[in-house]
């Protein structure tokens, strides 16, 4: 997830192929960066809200859809998102986090290369590019210094969101306690726990998907979660444009790994900042969330998303809330 992905590609042809039984085909479009490139060209949402547009799929977050999300917090219980700050390098965690108290007063100092697969972070739209263009098609050159983005900085969200979230359970759908890494959820698994929880995904959602890697992580241990996760195929992007999702984020980095798509290292990932404009949450702790969900059987609610308003930041960490 580091922001050097020019030479990533991207996804093709829109209809899922479905199998009787309902398992996954062995291979499923995109499956190259020929295919990947198709699929970008297709979805991409470059000029949608104006040639000028810093903003992506948060345009869909309006006045209306705040108002309806504030519905959704019906008792007023709220639930962190966030995972503690990792200090300890594991395979996992290749960057700990850093806390220093300082010698005097009662104060102390923090330091992290948040992104990656530990720390719990919202990537930014300048965070990612294909092709040495990014999101609305800025040039690199144009965007990126050693300053900072110039365009599409985390800093755009200073005002913080507040929508209403969907929780994709995929363990629960399939009576398991965690997906195995190398898991790939495909837009049929995402339909089969709409019908099963009884909510449907609408414009300016957010959605999150719980694999279960927190808690696969506290049976079993760390392990190397950039190169084996479970995750979103990218096959689901034309699903997620068509319905209107605002924002992303699971338990890791929201896509399959191995990719599933020959020479490309972040598939989604491409397709969701830079083609689609939507933000991702990496790396949430949904585990207390799924709990708080299932004995509530409520798995819509609200969520509060307020980044440090860093200027020109590829992207932040934050404490994401959910409230029921």
């Amino acid at each position: 997830m580091r922001n050097v992905i020019a030479a990533v590609f991207v996804v093709a042809t829109i209809a899922p192929a479905f199998t009787v039984s309902g398992q996954a085909p062995a291979k499923r479009s995109p499956v190259n960066a020929e295919e990947l490139d198709r699929l970008f060209q297709q979805v991409k949402n470059w000029g949608r809200w104006g040639a000028a547009d810093e903003l992506g799929s948060i345009n869909l977050i309006t006045a209306a859809k705040r108002k309806q999300a504030l519905s959704y917090a019906k008792t007023g219980q709220t639930v962190s998102l966030v995972h503690n700050p990792l200090t300890d390098k594991a395979d996992d965690n290749g960057s700990p986090f850093e806390h220093t108290m300082l010698p005097g007063f009662n104060m102390d100092r923090y330091a992290v290369s948040y992104h990656g697969y530990s720390h719990s972070h919202m990537d930014a739209l300048c965070h990612i590019l294909y092709k040495d263009q990014t999101y609305n098609g800025y040039a690199r050159a144009a965007v990126n210094t050693d300053k900072g983005c110039t365009k599409l900085g985390i800093d755009n969200l200073k005002q913080g969101l507040i929508t209403k979230a969907v929780l994709l359970d995929i363990p629960r759908l399939k009576g398991v306690p965690y997906l195995e890494p190398g898991t790939a959820v495909y837009q049929e698994d995402v339909e089969a726990w709409e019908k099963m929880s009884g909510v449907k995904i609408q414009p300016g959602d957010v959605i999150l998907l719980r694999t279960g890697r927190w808690a696969r992580r506290d049976k079993v241990g760390p392990w190397a979660v950039g190169r084996s996760a479970a995750g979103f195929h990218a096959s689901i992007i034309p699903f997620i444009k068509a319905r209107g999702v605002a924002i992303v984020g699971s338990d890791a980095a929201s896509e399959v790994s191995p990719s599933m798509v020959e020479g490309v290292a972040l598939p989604v990932h491409t397709l969701l900042i830079t083609a689609l404009g939507v933000n991702i949450l990496d790396n949430q702790d949904l585990e207390a969330l799924a709990e708080v969900a299932a004995k509530l059987k409520r798995w819509e609610f609200m969520i509060t998303i307020n980044p440090l308003p860093v200027t020109g930041g590829t992207g932040s960490p934050m404490n994401t809330l959910a409230t029921f």
